[in-house]
């Protein structure tokens, strides 16, 4: 059988030069394809920013400052607002500058105002407690601001504390001499690793010493003004302060302590760490403070116990006086005293009582300053009288 050898016209070959012509055709197509995909492309990166897309958008870059800051993460944040601490009273209406507060004690941390108009906007308000009216008339107003801190301010010892009633739950912080306050408001000694310079004991030419104005025994005195009759006794104690009839000038106060030998730092009250600046003026100075107060042991928690004399560590007066009479002819003996100088160092207290007030308030700024968390303070008397 013959095979069919006809073709279709498609299939018949053509002609050389017709089909170099078809493939010159071909590629131009295809270099054309090429161009025009590449003139798309630029347009596209040119301008594919207007494109709608959702939730990013791009901003007029010549509308931008240009960053002149000498490096990258420096640019100034707003500082934040201190917090501001009202003070409701002047405590004894004693008033001074508040700038003393970083003048004095380095201590900035809040905005410290006794304008009450900023009561909305204080973070803490400070009230006195012996300002407090007993019917509670003075006290800031109500309702009181949701972020805002009462502080208990006071300094007095619970035999010298007038019990206001509806004071119980009323504040959020306490301030006072207590350590277990949530503002201890003492001047501590401070310790160094290093040796102190060689300390130099100031001339001496008094025995024993004190400053002594309230001598009213409702007010707890009875104790100590008993004590310092029966010492007077056995040894001579030069008396100073109203009790003499006359008031020391406040220059004057420092020099007359370091020239006594001795200072009887008689609290008006015996009160769990109730010690006041009657003890840490004369360890300022170089004067062996004769404690009458709180146990030996609570002293011990605020100084060496090599730095002080305590008067329960004799029978009575009598033996006391006797001790003191014999360190003042043993200068060796004497010196042991301050032996504590080596290592620990005594700041300066305040002169006036009233000036206290002022490291206090301070005090108070710098707490408010670096707690922000939230506090009550419940059944302060309880905790106080206890």
């Amino acid at each position: 059988m013959r095979r069919n050898t006809r073709v279709n016209d498609s299939q018949k070959k053509m002609p050389t030069s017709s089909r170099t012509h078809q493939s010159f055709l071909i590629f131009m197509g295809w270099l054309g394809g090429i161009g025009t995909c590449l003139l798309f492309l630029q347009y596209m990166s040119q301008n594919c920013s207007s494109f709608p897309y959702p939730h990013i958008s791009k901003p007029n870059s010549d509308k931008i400052p240009k960053n002149t800051d000498p490096a990258p993460n420096t640019t100034l944040a707003a500082q934040p607002e201190k917090p501001i601490l009202l003070l409701w009273v002047w405590p004894e209406n004693y008033k001074w500058d508040f700038s003393d507060c970083k003048t004095f004690y380095n201590i900035d941390g809040c905005h410290l105002t006794d304008d009450r108009n900023l009561y909305n906007q204080a973070d803490g308000v400070l009230i006195f407690h012996k300002a407090i009216k007993y019917d509670l008339s003075n006290l800031p107003p109500s309702p009181r601001p949701p972020f805002q801190k009462w502080i208990w301010f006071h300094v007095e010892s619970p035999t010298n504390t007038q019990r206001i009633p509806a004071l119980e739950n009323l504040f959020n912080l306490t301030l006072g001499y207590r350590r277990d306050a949530d503002i201890s408001v003492r001047n501590l000694l401070t310790v160094s690793k290093t040796p102190n310079k060689e300390f130099e004991l100031p001339k001496k030419d008094k025995l024993v010493c004190w400053f002594v104005s309230n001598t009213n025994p409702s007010t707890g005195t009875g104790t100590r003004m008993k004590y310092y009759e029966e010492l007077s006794k056995h040894i001579k104690v030069n008396l100073y302060g109203s009790i003499t009839g006359s008031r020391m000038k406040d220059e004057d106060y420092y020099p007359t302590l370091a020239s006594c030998k001795f200072y009887l730092s008689f609290e008006n009250s015996v009160h769990k760490d109730y010690i006041t600046e009657k003890f840490n003026g004369p360890l300022t100075v170089g004067t062996v403070p004769v404690v009458l107060g709180p146990s030996r042991e609570n002293y011990e928690q605020f100084a060496p116990g090599d730095s002080f004399i305590h008067v329960n560590d004799f029978p009575n007066a009598s033996a006391l006086a006797q001790y003191l009479l014999k360190l003042d002819k043993d200068d060796e003996a004497y010196r042991q005293y301050f032996d504590w100088r080596k290592h620990v160092s005594a700041t300066p207290h305040l002169i006036l009582w009233n000036q206290e007030f002022i490291s206090y308030i301070c005090h108070a700024c710098e707490y408010i300053g670096k707690h922000k968390e939230y506090k009550q303070a419940h059944n302060i008397y309880r905790w106080y009288f206890s």
